[in-house]
């Protein structure tokens, strides 16, 4: 399985079966599968969603936005419950290209990358409950 360091944008081949084994970065040593989201910006994030090969949930947020900041707790609660799953967060204002890229014409907007492409996307605060079923809809959809 190929996983893209979030800290430093490095390939690392980990096997299937040790996932769960709290893999490090060879680079830098930073975790690959930490449980909670993290924070990429317009130069990392397309190299991250196009190498991973676990499934990317991307949060398209800003500081600004109220229901953002009421949904990221939510966020970090269901990228605890779903390890297998990145879950990465994108400040709009600080990354106008990955938002512009993304098309991204609402705050907050959530997108599923799978294989590196876009197979779903949910405007809109969701709470941890709605956002953990919308994930495994969407996961269990063919592709």
């Amino acid at each position: 399985m190929n996983l893209i360091c979030p800290a430093c944008g490095t390939t690392n081949r980990v096997p299937d079966d040790r996932l769960s084994d709290q893999p490090i970065c060879g680079r830098c040593k930073g975790a690959l599968m930490a449980a909670q989201p993290v924070d990429l910006d317009d130069d990392r994030l397309p190299g991250f969603i196009a190498g991973t090969e676990l499934p990317v949930v991307v949060d398209f947020w800003a500081d600004w936005c109220a229901p953002c900041k009421l949904m990221a707790p939510h966020f970090a609660t269901v990228a605890a419950q779903l390890p297998q799953v990145r879950f990465v967060k994108v400040d709009t204002e600080a990354n106008p290209a990955a938002s512009a890229r993304s098309q991204i014409r609402s705050i907050p907007t959530l997108i599923l990358y799978q294989g590196g492409r876009e197979t779903a996307r949910q405007s809109g605060a969701l709470t941890a409950g709605d956002l953990l079923r919308w994930v495994q809809v969407q996961l269990a959809r063919p592709n």
